[in-house]
């Protein structure tokens, strides 16, 4: 690589002697010179030459002197590596000229050996600086990319981190889906300018909401979102974390229907599914994609839970797995649920927000007749639904049960 060096100095025979003295480097492309009389005509060359590696300057010029062209220099973005040439004698000229930033000085008359000594030391210092700055452009730029996937501050904590998100690894994680019923036919019926600030707008809701939580967004297809916690990163607290997020997404998804049927747009609900369990997380996408996700059983159940809610008519379905392992949770039982291509039954909860303890007493009560086969159950249901016409999930158990349902088990279609 060709080192481009501007000497700015208005003694007439100093470009000759330069050009003659480095001839064999010009020759070799090692180094290419540019030559300007005062700081005026170097402020000038610079503006269109930023690719400039190192500017030499002398202090005593006409129109703009050393120290002003290196003050201007210092101020500027690009910060050129700058060495003052100064009679042997002025020092204060010289201890000013460092202080402003200078990287070196050379004393004249100039000693050409010690010029070229000088120059080799500075093309050494701009290499680790050029170096310096594509390392922090490439992190900055990985970083720009992981921030699409995760919170601000894990993305700058996994830019600097090459081998976090390489191997697939089995880990403890919580999980997410989110779903906007309705969605596909809604489409149809927008024209592009207002689907695509409609899906823009929910979507950066919606994953400020995720990142807020500290979680990981791993898909966006379409309005669909996937969502992991406790991966990269373990999250002793994921389950915790992740129905945390879905009532704050259900929150934010609710008031964003809300304005959009207000203009007119029948912006379906959006539901979301939650569990926790065992997955094997990891960078699946290749030499040339990136593509942070997670397989297994756990990434399945969530999935399924979010498709659920459509026939319970809830919003959020969480698993028992994942409530247990949150700790505090605040929920009704939903039942004993027989998944879509899973045998075994997964008990699900719908979660309350903080603060609606109270209300979930008489449901209690009643999913307590249910769950013992009790024929009172469906007394206790019509009676919810008397009292709540707009009780969902109350509203799904009576209706089952005055076709013949009984006990918690359910066969999901």
């Amino acid at each position: 690589m060709t080192t481009k060096i501007l000497v700015v100095d208005d003694e007439p025979d100093l470009e000759d002697l330069v050009t003659q003295k480095f001839r064999r480097h010009i020759k070799d492309g090692a180094i290419a010179f540019a030559f300007a009389r005062d700081g005026v005509e170097a402020l000038a060359f610079l503006e269109s030459n930023r690719d400039t590696d190192m500017v030499i300057s002398d202090l005593n010029m006409p129109r703009m002197d050393g120290l002003t062209l290196l003050a201007k220099l210092q101020a500027g973005d690009d910060k050129f590596s700058t060495v003052i040439v100064s009679a042997y004698g002025d020092m204060a000229n010289i201890r000013t000229a460092m202080n402003r930033g200078a990287y070196d000085f050379l004393t004249k008359p100039i000693d050409f050996s010690d010029f070229e000594t000088t120059i080799r030391k500075t093309i050494a210092h701009v290499g680790a600086l050029r170096e310096a700055r594509e390392r922090q452009a490439a992190a900055e730029r990985a970083q720009a990319s992981l921030a699409r996937y995760f919170s601000p501050n894990l993305a700058r904590s996994l830019a600097g981190d090459d081998g976090a998100l390489t191997a697939g690894s089995r880990r403890e994680i919580a999980t997410l889906f989110t779903d906007i019923a309705g969605f596909t036919p809604l489409v149809e019926t927008l024209d592009p300018a207002t689907l695509s600030n409609l899906l823009g707008d929910y979507l950066s809701g919606m994953t400020e909401v995720v990142f807020a939580h500290e979680g990981t967004v791993a898909k966006i297809i379409g309005d669909a979102m996937h969502v992991l916690f406790g991966a990269p990163v373990e999250q002793a607290d994921a389950a915790r974390r992740a129905i945390a997020c879905a009532l704050a997404l259900d929150e934010r998804a609710e008031s964003f229907r809300r304005e959009w049927n207000a203009r007119g747009v029948p912006l379906g609900v959006t539901r979301i599914g939650v569990h926790a369990g065992p997955a094997i997380v990891g960078n699946f996408g290749g030499g040339r994609l990136f593509d942070y996700t997670a397989y297994g059983d756990t990434i399945n159940a969530a999935a399924r839970l979010e498709a659920v809610n459509k026939e319970l008519g809830t919003r959020i379905c969480v698993s028992a797995a994942a409530a247990e392992r949150a700790g505090d949770f605040c929920g009704r039982p939903v039942g004993d649920l027989v998944l879509r291509g899973r045998s075994e039954p997964l008990r699900a909860f719908e979660p309350l927000p903080p603060g609606q303890e109270e209300s979930a007493v008489a449901y209690a009560s009643a999913f307590a007749k249910l769950e013992a086969r009790d024929p009172a159950a469906i007394g206790a249901f019509a009676a919810l639904v008397g009292a709540h016409p707009a009780d969902a999930l109350a509203q799904y158990h009576l209706k089952r049960l005055l076709n013949g349902g009984v006990g918690t088990r359910i066969e999901m279609a």
